[in-house]
């Protein structure tokens, strides 16, 4: 039939448009039916989703101040104005103490989450699906319970024992975080649509990457800050120093791109903010080495129910002499040095936060541009969103974790006396026993003539 009617049509007859048949039914439907799945499937994988662009946010008085200057140095003012007044926030939340800056973390991270979250809602909602946002905060929820159930165990193992509730919540912890993800799992499934299957699964790995990239690393910066709040501010300040410097060195000196996906981003700036960050970290480290309010472990005194900063600062907070290499010694004419150990490894969180740190921001730069938007959010007049401030910390978060693990940190004496107080009796005897019997053989304990 088809070759007829092409046939009629070229030899000028018309088209057999009268004939209609079974066959040519069902084609069009069909055709249709491939249409509307490839225009749905078209609009999820090679269109760009429409996410709102946000509107300029700047404050009227910044505004009318800076209305005479061009938008380049505008932005210069404004974005230095915002930036004294988070670090001078941050000055406050180190002031009031481990405790809000755990706080602070948590809500930095919702506030990461929901950025990252609103912007795949933004493309899921016109398809009119269920419970995607409901499903994402549920899942938050989930893995915040494990993870700080985790932590509450470890460094309240005290004030867990000692509560039924919390040691009843503590021994199951795992097996109630998991049936919780189950849960909202089986929820997920329960969620499919026809059609909109894969859409489905994408937002479903939207959500969990997500998860992994903003709640664990807000976990790890924790753990880092139990270590001493100067793991924790010390990485901080040299990711925000690193970010000032490169900016203002590729502002004023800035001549050659450095990668694509920060058109904005030059060698200049890299290499100017490589230099000031690692300075910038060996004179903060050699301020904050010498107070034990920095150096100390986080701990929770389980007496007055409250975080405490005390202790014997260790060996890598005491000074110590180190002899310089010859090339140094011919420059500065000094045969030692007096530093901290801490400052030699400041070396390497710098380094870190100028030659790794960047690319976290690259990394959200490309999924910006995936997404045609500029910034996460418009939170921060100048700056973006939470996540836009946030996106080369998180990276940091993991590698100081890493750090400590590998080079700092020892055997903890207070967590397995934590563990032996858990023990029965008669196992706690077996360990004193067995432990006193070889420090006896070592010759650490005077040996004790058995009674008669």
């Amino acid at each position: 039939m088809t070759e007829v009617r092409h046939r009629g049509a070229k030899d000028g007859e018309p088209p057999l448009e009268q004939q209609p048949s079974e066959d040519k039914g069902s084609d069009s439907e069909l055709k249709a039916e491939k249409d509307a799945v490839s225009d749905n499937e078209s609009k999820v994988d090679s269109g760009v989703p429409e996410v709102p662009v946000s509107a300029d946010d700047t404050p009227e008085v910044l505004n009318k101040a800076l209305s005479g200057l061009s938008s380049r140095w505008k932005n210069w003012w404004v974005r230095g104005i915002l930036t004294l007044a988070m670090i001078s926030f941050f000055f406050i939340i180190i002031y009031l103490g481990p405790m809000v800056l755990m706080m602070i973390v948590l809500c930095v991270q919702i506030k990461c989450f929901q950025e990252i979250i609103t912007i795949g809602y933004s493309v899921y909602h016109s398809y009119d699906l269920p419970w995607f946002r409901t499903l994402s905060w549920y899942f938050l929820l989930c893995v915040n319970y494990f993870f700080y159930g985790e932590t509450v165990t470890d460094y309240f193992f005290t004030l867990v024992q000692r509560e039924e509730p919390l040691r009843i919540l503590s021994k199951y912890h795992r097996f109630i975080s998991f049936a919780l993800y189950l849960t909202g799992f089986c929820m997920f499934v329960l969620s499919l649509v026809k059609k909109h299957y894969r859409l489905q699964f994408y937002m479903f790995g939207w959500t969990h990457v997500t998860l992994l990239i903003v709640v664990t690393q807000s976990h790890l910066i924790i753990h880092n800050l139990f270590e001493g709040m100067i793991w924790f501010i010390v990485p901080i300040s040299c990711v925000i120093c690193n970010d000032i410097m490169a900016y203002m060195f590729g502002f004023f000196f800035g001549r050659t791109p450095l990668i694509k996906l920060s058109p904005k981003k030059t060698w200049e700036g890299f290499i100017g903010g490589l230099f000031s960050t690692i300075v910038f970290g060996i004179m903060l480290s050699y301020v904050m080495a010498g107070v034990r309010y920095f150096v100390c472990p986080v701990e929770f005194n389980n007496d007055s129910n409250s975080f405490q900063v005390d202790c014997e600062p260790s060996d890598l907070f005491q000074l110590q002499d180190y002899t310089l290499p010859g090339v140094l010694e011919s420059v500065t004419g000094w045969t030692t040095v007096r530093l901290y150990p801490f400052q030699i490894h400041s070396i390497a969180l710098s380094s870190f936060a100028s030659i790794v740190g960047p690319f976290g921001g690259f990394f959200a730069s490309g999924f910006k541009r995936a997404f045609k938007i500029k910034d996460f959010a418009n939170t921060i007049p100048g700056h973006g969103g939470i996540m836009d401030r946030f996106d080369c910390q998180y990276l940091m978060a993991t590698f100081v974790n890493v750090y400590i693990a590998s080079f700092i940190r020892g055997p903890n004496p207070s967590k397995v006396i934590q563990q032996l107080l858990a023990l029965r009796p008669d196992q706690q005897l077996y360990i004193f026993h067995s432990l006193k019997a070889h420090l006896t053989e070592k010759g650490l304990l005077p040996a004790v003539e058995a009674a008669a």
